[in-house]
């Protein structure tokens, strides 16, 4: 059985390398962007953030995990919106309870609700954000993030002519007019078709590349995959495992064969099968040594135990079947929001 281990969990990668959390070797003691040490939020009886140990750098930083996981609970106390029940956190040296207003100077948040008002033109929502936030110079920094964003062209049009891209770019222009040292962001592409999906993250890279920390939530296991540094899986409010996407898919040490069939199966796989789980839509993932050298021995196994098979193939893990073998393939616990998700896609 794959094991994995961050935390109260274990992993044994094969190769046996130390798969440890590592945080960038130029960020000082003092002044880590992002730390939290035992950080723990519970409603009522339910703990929904399990004593959460992370030391984020100067990088892109992601938080996967199931819906009911913990990811929003974790990302609101750090921005400051909601009191943790034990444990602390501090954001470039700032306590987020004790110095709250000190951590909000040096933050920025982008929710995943939309956050601007289609009524005014894009320089009028960026100017707002600048006279709440006291922003000295404030033509200079309107005109210095909308070209950031590349929507200086655009800036004087209403926002209800904007694309859902542009909105997204107009809220990510919101939050850079103070400057902020780390930036939140929720599910920055959701709703968003893959030009725009990669047009968001070349501008996150961007800021990031500027020495920003960003801390993001997503969905979208491929867009964590090629952007981020590193990412944590969250699961039932622990973290199950935090590194590279790279690293996480070496932890998982083989190949992995990606079955499509219909039909129910049971009983013992052969000998050095082991099976991973389930995606959504019907591919059942298996891992072994040698894959290709299984693959005839697990189509006749199949077909023995009652599967019609529709296909079988051998490919290398992704990040998408490292947290599937971390999480599995439970439902969502808090189900899916169908209303709500079907208002926010409207908005963008």
């Amino acid at each position: 059985m794959t094991q994995f281990t961050t935390g109260r969990k274990c992993y044994q990668p094969r190769n046996g390398r130390d798969y440890s959390e590592t945080l960038p070797q130029d960020t000082s003691d003092e002044m880590i962007p992002i730390e939290t040490s035992a950080l723990t939020k519970y409603y009522g009886s339910l703990c929904a953030v399990d004593h959460l140990d992370l030391s984020i750098g100067n990088e892109i930083f992601a938080l996967l995990g199931p819906n009911g996981s913990g990811k929003t609970t974790t990302v609101l106390m750090l921005t400051t919106l909601l009191r943790p029940t034990a444990g602390s956190a501090r954001i470039c040296g700032h306590d987020i309870e004790s110095d709250a207003g000190e951590v909000r100077r040096l933050i920025s948040y982008v929710p995943q609700d939309m956050a601007v008002d289609i009524k005014l033109t894009g320089r009028e929502n960026v100017t707002l954000f600048a006279k709440l936030y006291g922003i000295s110079h404030r033509d200079e920094t309107i005109d210095r993030v909308l070209g950031m964003m590349a929507l200086s062209e655009r800036a004087d049009d209403l926002v209800r002519t904007y694309s859902g891209g542009m909105r997204r770019r107009l809220e990510l222009a919101q939050a850079l007019v103070h400057e902020p040292k780390v930036l939140f962001l929720d599910e920055p592409t959701i709703g968003l078709d893959v030009a725009a999906r990669k047009k968001i993250w070349e501008h996150i890279r961007t800021l990031k590349s500027r020495g920003m920390t960003i801390f993001v939530t997503t969905h979208y296991m491929d867009e964590a995959d090629h952007f981020c540094d590193r990412v944590a899986i969250l699961d039932h409010g622990r973290v199950a495992a935090v590194d590279t996407p790279a690293r996480l898919k070496g932890m998982l040490g083989k190949d992995l064969i990606s079955a499509r069939v219909s039909g129910g199966f049971s009983g013992d796989l052969p000998a050095g099968i082991e099976r991973l789980g389930e995606k959504e839509n019907g591919e059942y993932l298996f891992s072994s040594d040698h894959a290709s050298e299984k693959v005839p021995v697990l189509f006749r196994w199949l077909e023995e135990h009652g599967a019609v098979i529709h296909s079988l193939s051998v490919r290398e893990p992704t990040l998408d079947d490292v947290f599937l073998a971390l999480v599995g393939s439970r439902d969502d616990v808090t189900g899916f929001d169908d209303h709500r998700f079907r208002t926010m896609l409207r908005r963008r």
